[in-house]
């Protein structure tokens, strides 16, 4: 019977163990990814460049 009883109280006091805490959980927030819109801005320079150089190479 004292082995029982003794079995019970171990079985109660582990599930205590598991049962968590009372800290707030961590919440990690959400990635927000943007979209980027395609424009013509970052190759102008290098066209341009490209212009000019067969320009003053022509001359």
């Amino acid at each position: 019977m004292k082995k029982l009883a003794l079995a019970a109280a171990f079985s109660l006091a582990a599930t205590s163990v598991f049962a968590g805490s009372l800290s707030d959980p961590i919440i990690e927030e959400p990635v927000i990814v943007e979209e980027t819109s395609s424009s013509a801005g970052g190759i102008l320079i290098p066209i341009l460049f490209l212009v000019l150089a067969a320009a003053a190479a022509s001359s």
